[in-house]
């Protein structure tokens, strides 16, 4: 993947602005979201920003500027600089550096986030913002010392984080959603094979008794006995 240029959003302010390349051009050289660049044109996004003219950076030439004007569908290709910066590797511990001019938007982009996405954990709103865990508890529990002060602000529009990297942490979290909430939800419904089963009948209880073991003859013996004194009353 080749870089983008040193400062993606100065350059970007300057292509909206003395260019008619598309915003879909725009971004695949700055290597923005196409969304920024539409919201630098709507003077949403980069709000005081001041461009950077590449071409005087050696970043881009003329020429290659015509040929993309020409040709919605042709991506920029940047100049080859003779000097070649090293990567910056962006380390994962930690919380991730905010100039400090947009260190006191933080608070508004966290409120935003919670509101917004609160399936986001808290690892994923540190990524995107630039916090610490601590700010985050504060704001959710109402703690914080300018609680009553905070506005819910997009992060995307305060220039706090891309909307690439808003996406896939929503993309992410929704993904990881269904699994919590399966845990969560206790016990389930039986199956219908289950609950549609028809419960045994009992068997019949085995009969005991005195009764039971009276043979056939002390019966007749009995019946034969009654006869008889039936048969004496009448004479």
């Amino acid at each position: 993947m080749s870089q983008g240029p040193l400062m993606p959003k100065a350059t970007a302010v300057w292509l909206v602005e003395n260019t008619s390349l598309a915003f879909e051009q725009i971004a695949d050289f700055c290597k923005l979201h196409p969304l920024e660049v539409k919201g630098i044109a709507d003077g949403e996004v980069a709000a005081g920003i001041k461009g950077l003219d590449p071409i005087t950076t050696n970043q881009l030439t003329r020429d290659e500027i015509e040929k993309a004007q020409k040709s919605p569908h042709y991506k920029l290709k940047a100049a080859v600089s003779k000097v070649k910066l090293p990567e910056v590797k962006r380390t994962t511990k930690g919380p991730r550096y905010t100039p400090l001019s947009r260190r006191q938007d933080r608070p508004n982009a966290i409120l935003w986030l919670l509101r917004n996405h609160p399936e986001l954990k808290d690892a994923q709103i540190i990524r995107l913002v630039g916090t610490t865990k601590s700010t985050i508890q504060q704001i959710r529990e109402r703690t914080h010392w300018n609680s009553g002060s905070l506005q819910p602000l997009d992060p995307v529009t305060l220039g706090l984080t891309t909307q690439i990297s808003l996406d896939f942490e929503v993309q992410k979290a929704a993904a990881d959603r269904p699994a919590a909430l399966a845990a969560e939800g206790g016990a389930s419904l039986l199956p219908t094979e289950v609950s549609t089963q028809r419960e045994p009948e009992p068997e019949d209880e085995p009969r005991g008794g005195r009764e039971d073991r009276l043979d056939a003859d002390s019966v007749f013996a009995k019946l034969k006995g009654r006869h008889q004194d039936e048969d004496d009353d009448e004479e």
